[in-house]
């Protein structure tokens, strides 16, 4: 793609905007900036990229697109955005991040992970797998790593392991990964998309493009994913927690077996894997099928899956005072993943939640406490909704606080010998935090001052 002398639009100054920035100026673009916060707010970031030659319209700043060859657009902005929408009528082409990169990438040895849960573990545990196995790799995308800040320097050998939100996805249009892994779907962001079939359509946007020469890692236990079996082009790899199937990556009789069609391997025994929790199971498996995709050494994938300690801010645990366990799941980002961690952790749990409101409901999560939850706190955007779906499915030991600190302190007052404190929200932290992982920051923070 051949973006010299082009003039390109750069939505939004977060991470993807920096390294957005940073290749378009390698590419020789004229470059524009726009980002509804002020230069004040935004001066740690515009220190970043203060040497490159653009335009700024910061803090709501109007301009005019007369000119405009292509727009790249911070994930977080949805389609809906009035500005978004104007670009769109003017016929002027607006894509995310991940559709540059592989517009001007020299390699093709592209591998997107995404789904509703897992994607992080996912990624970063398939990046330990390839790392392992000799070969030049990189993680890259929504686990916090901008894409782009590598993908110009790449050679056509090395592999980038991208995590890849349905942000990401909705403005992609020839976006092709080698191989592509969805974990699971269950409805999220339904606020930013407008309704929980645009969310499937966004993430199944991974596959769209796949053909005959690329791999589909999928999830049988999920029905959704089940009825792409005849929708997509590509080679699917299934796996399954539950059932035993007739070709793929299952458990038997307590073991991780790979069955090809012709040969039956017992790769090693599930208690043999590290990271906590039926769903890092499904992660695990998820991240087989991509390695036997990019044909790696079964012995490395059995290694690596020996002492890979999982991710932080996903069941992480933080410390034990007087009896009492704390767990940080502060990725942790919409009821299905609280209810998996709450699976994971041992009864009795202190369950700390609450946070931005995405618009689901939590009546299904409520009803998953089955007796490990013994308290409930709620703080945040969301503690009303939370506390009315607790009240209505006959869960009545409520308490409410204002912050994480009032949360870790109610949470250690209510605790005895053997009870585990776990932080897993239910919901984003754009309400009180910038991120899921400063939250996470906070709350480890305030356990380990217990200590002391």
């Amino acid at each position: 793609m051949n973006l010299l002398n082009k003039k390109v639009l750069v939505l939004g100054l977060g991470i993807t905007g920096v390294s957005t920035i940073k290749a378009l100026n390698k590419l020789g673009a004229r470059i524009v900036v726009s980002d509804s916060k002020t230069e004040d707010e935004l001066q740690s970031v515009l220190g970043k990229v203060k040497e490159i030659p653009m335009e700024l319209y910061l803090g709501g700043c109007d301009f005019g697109l007369d000119d405009i060859d292509l727009v790249i657009k911070s994930p977080g902005i949805p389609p809906k955005s009035l500005l978004v929408q104007k670009l769109e009528c003017e016929n002027i082409e607006v894509i995310t991040d991940i559709e540059l990169a592989y517009r001007i990438s020299p390699s093709k040895n592209l591998i997107a992970i995404t789904g509703t849960n897992g994607k992080t573990t996912s990624s970063v545990l398939t990046g330990e797998i390839f790392r392992n196995a000799g070969l030049n790799s990189h993680v890259v995308g929504n686990i916090g790593t901008g894409i782009l800040d590598k993908i110009l320097n790449a050679e056509a050998d090395d592999v980038f392991i991208i995590e890849v939100s349905s942000f990401q996805l909705e403005h992609t249009f020839n976006f092709k990964p080698k191989v592509a892994l969805i974990t699971n779907i269950t409805p999220d962001h339904l606020d930013w998309h407008g309704s929980y079939e645009k969310y499937i359509e966004a993430k199944y946007k991974v596959c769209t493009n796949q053909d005959a020469e690329d791999y589909l890692v999928l999830n049988y236990d999920d029905q959704k994913l089940r009825t792409l079996k005849n929708k997509v082009s590509s080679r699917i790899i299934w796996f399954s927690v539950n059932e035993k199937l007739e070709k793929g990556i299952y458990i038997d009789h307590d073991y991780i077996v790979i069955n090809d069609g012709v040969d039956f391997i017992k790769l090693l025994k599930t208690d043999e894997i590290k990271i906590l929790g039926k769903h890092n199971l499904e992660n695990a498996l998820g991240c087989i099928g991509i390695s036997l995709a990019m044909n790696i050494n079964k012995d490395i994938i059995r290694k690596t899956l020996r002492t890979f300690k999982g991710v932080e801010h996903r069941i992480e645990f933080v410390a034990t005072k007087r009896g009492i366990s704390f767990y940080n799941d502060s990725k942790g980002t919409n009821p299905d993943a609280s209810i998996k961690a709450i699976e994971a952790v041992n009864a009795p749990i202190i369950l700390i939640a609450g946070g931005y409101d995405k618009g689901v409901e939590f009546d299904h999560f409520v009803k998953e406490f089955k007796g490990k939850v013994k308290a409930l706190i709620v703080l945040g955007e969301t503690r009303d909704k939370l506390k009315d779906a607790a009240f209505k499915n006959n869960f009545n030991s409520i308490y409410e606080v204002n912050s994480i600190k009032e949360a870790v302190d109610l949470s250690y007052k209510l605790g005895e010998k053997n009870d585990n404190v776990l932080l897993s929200p239910a919901c984003a932290s754009w309400d009180m935090y910038k991120n899921f992982e400063e939250r996470g920051m906070d709350f480890k923070n305030h356990v380990l001052t217990l200590l002391e």
